[in-house]
């Protein structure tokens, strides 16, 4: 396989023979309003800067070419947002959470919309959903669901994307259940200045990593949004001082992996 990082949560993944795109912001910088009360939001922090806060690493013709399906784990626009929408070819194949998200989807013109379950096959590729908890305790009346999803098959290590989660027993329970050998973590511990974090950080990570500590983990939607609140540096000094280096990945924007 194949883990092409591209910005924030976005990656194309290259998996048995078949290229998947996973939730998609392809928006030019700046061009989208910060996330906080100027949506509607809780106050957050870096109110003051447009998101995305960096550019892509390679055009959008790139990222879309051959793609043979996408992921949208949940429908916050650093996930899905309306450059994707544009770009993207209204036959492709995706999959969305829910019933509600794929209705969304199918509202913005898409026709092959699936809702993905725990068993989805996709060109002999197992697609299993798994469950996220998109922040912690009353944050969550904002988050709202969100899913992950784990790759399977027979000519392939096992791959699992956790999605938008903080770190609780479900996480757990995704990997003892699939031992995924490569797991990509949203762990940019991204969070409102009231409410606790939206999404894994430091300490969610070392728990991943005890839970898995065979696995290569790839840490990923880090300082692109306006509301990140772990940066790269802090996280590959951390896991430093954890000797948990070797096993753990802080990409930069646009870096590959191949297993």
């Amino acid at each position: 396989m194949n883990i092409h990082h591209i910005r924030n949560a976005t990656a194309v993944v290259e998996y048995a023979g078949k290229k998947f795109l996973i939730d998609p912001m392809l928006s030019e910088k700046g061009t989208m309003p910060p996330f906080g009360t100027g949506v509607g939001l809780p106050p957050a922090p870096r109110e003051d800067q447009n998101n995305p806060l960096v550019s892509l690493p390679t055009s959008i013709d790139n990222i879309i070419f051959n793609i043979d399906a996408v992921i949208v784990t949940h429908l916050h626009p650093d996930h899905w947002d309306d450059a994707a929408k544009e770009a993207l070819p209204k036959e492709i194949k995706i999959f969305a959470q829910n019933d509600n998200d794929a209705t969304e989807i199918r509202n913005a013109g898409f026709k092959n919309v699936e809702v993905l379950k725990e068993n989805t096959v996709f060109e002999a590729i197992q697609l299993i959903k798994t469950k996220g908890e998109h922040g912690r305790g009353e944050i969550l009346k904002h988050a709202g669901e969100v899913c992950g999803v784990v790759f399977k098959h027979s000519k392939e290590k096992t791959l699992y994307f956790t999605g938008d989660t903080v770190w609780y027993e479900a996480v757990q329970e995704t990997i003892d259940a699939h031992k995924p050998e490569i797991i990509v973590a949203n762990a940019g511990n991204n969070q409102f200045l009231v409410g606790g974090s939206l999404i894994m950080g430091q300490e969610d990570l070392y728990e991943l990593y005890k839970a898995a500590p065979d696995a290569k983990i790839i840490t990923v939607h880090m300082e692109a949004v306006n509301h990140w609140g772990l940066s790269r540096e802090e996280l590959k000094s951390f896991i430093n001082e954890k000797g948990i280096s070797s096993n753990v990945s802080v990409p930069d924007d646009g870096e590959s992996y191949s297993f």
